[in-house]
């Protein structure tokens, strides 16, 4: 069966696009389009997810900063997650051993942007999930079952096949099927990057203490070691989201010893300043890799999201660079189509493609930069880091630089995240 809603030659049709991919950039992207465009634009979002009976389930926290929030109000989704959004009032820096006893503070920040804005808010991304999409049904983005297997290119036309032999001919395939995106391998877009000697862990800590809304991040010769505040709960009665770079050799000892152990390993790392603490969800470890796609598009074929660039989580932007494409690809297809242009043409994936590279490319390099300087235990490195950071820390200025920047607010930003209308 082909489904033909939106043939281009038909007068007053509305325009068909595909979303491969029902992560968060997905999701908000489509939501964003049926927002602004209303029925002159048919969205389906295809993932097998979707078919589960099981709500999402992603056990990773993520740092939504400013622009993003700002987003997410503007696409009418904030109110349903800022109950369980824990705000991030403060940053520290350390830089130390793991043996050593005492770990000074080279840096602080004030987790503010303006008067009672935080420049960043913690959030579970299993309940941020789950309201984009309730939210994209609500505004009449089709939620398909199966993923999109090709999508095939014709003069005006792209069709997206689905496993079940039914076939969708659209205007534009967005492809946002993650990093090993099969839609952009056979569109023959190339992939610069490379994997880090390195492993992700991440786990919800319970403590004693609050932490006031205290984001801290240890930085150890193996990798970064982040405590992420999140709302109060656990069975400690406070909690944190941790995020720690690890020596991949080193992971499967650290983490394949059972709940004592495991526990012990954190402990380590954590520190006491927060009290007793215990392991609210088991260590969980994934590989990390840096890569871009060389183009952001191909014919009637735009990448979005991991399928288009991937980072490293030292400065927890990984999300925000989704956001921040998926604000953008809907601004541009959006000016395109009320223009009355094809949004699958070349103007579309020129706008989205000169709006996106500069940054991604600046904010692949500042990550892969800080990775790399910060995990070496080199004694001449350690003393110009340490001396950079308390220099930072002395300058007001150039301190509020860096917090705009974390929030997402330098540079000129898609209208979406300026929390304006598309």
């Amino acid at each position: 069966m082909v489904r033909d809603e939106g043939a281009s030659g038909r007068r007053g049709a509305a325009r068909e696009i595909v979303v491969a991919g029902g992560g968060l950039p997905g999701l908000a992207l489509a939501l964003a389009l049926r927002q602004a465009l209303g029925d002159t634009v048919r969205v389906t979002v295809c993932d097998p997810a979707f078919g589960r009976a099981d709500p999402p389930r992603d056990l990773r926290a993520y740092a939504v900063a400013a622009a993003a929030r700002r987003m997410l109000e503007r696409l009418r989704v904030w109110d349903a997650v800022a109950p369980g959004a824990q705000p991030i009032r403060e940053m520290v820096i350390t830089d130390s051993r793991l043996a050593d006893p005492v770990r000074p503070t080279f840096l602080t920040f004030e987790g503010e942007v303006a008067e009672g804005e935080p420049f960043a808010h913690m959030i579970e991304g299993g309940g941020l999930l789950i309201a984009l999409r309730d939210a994209a049904a609500a505004a009449g983005v089709v939620l398909e079952t199966s993923p999109v297997l090709a999508a095939l290119p014709e003069t005006d036309r792209i069709t997206a096949r689905l496993p079940d032999g039914r076939q969708i001919r659209a205007d534009l395939v967005v492809a946002a099927d993650g990093a090993r995106s099969r839609l952009r391998e056979a569109a023959g877009i190339g992939w610069v990057g490379w994997s880090y000697p390195q492993s992700g862990i991440v786990a919800t800590v319970a403590h004693e203490r609050d932490h006031e809304g205290r984001a801290i991040e240890h930085f150890l010769p193996s990798g970064p070691f982040a405590v992420l505040p999140l709302p109060p709960g656990g069975s400690l009665g406070h909690r944190s989201s941790i995020v720690w770079t690890e020596r991949q050799a080193e992971v499967p000892a650290l983490i394949g010893g059972g709940p004592e152990e495991a526990l012990t390993e954190v402990e380590r790392r954590f520190g006491l300043s927060l009290g007793r603490i215990a392991l609210e969800s088991p260590l969980r470890a994934y590989p990390l890799a840096f890569g871009i796609a060389r183009r952001f598009g191909a014919r009637r074929l735009l990448l979005l999201g991991d399928a288009a660039h991937v980072i490293h989580p030292i400065a927890g932007q990984g999300l925000n660079l989704g956001l921040r494409s998926a604000a953008a690809l809907a601004e541009a297809l959006t000016d395109t189509m009320r223009l009355g242009l094809d949004p699958g043409g070349p103007e579309a994936l020129e706008t989205y493609e000169r709006s996106r590279r500069f940054d991604t490319l600046a904010m692949g390099a500042a990550t892969d930069g800080l990775n790399r300087l910060f995990s070496t235990d080199a004694l001449p490195v350690r003393l110009a880091r340490d001396l950079g950071l308390g220099l930072v820390d002395r300058l007001p200025g150039l301190k509020r630089m860096f917090i705009r920047e974390a929030a997402g607010l330098r540079g000129r930003q898609p209208r979406l995240m300026r929390g304006e209308a598309l």
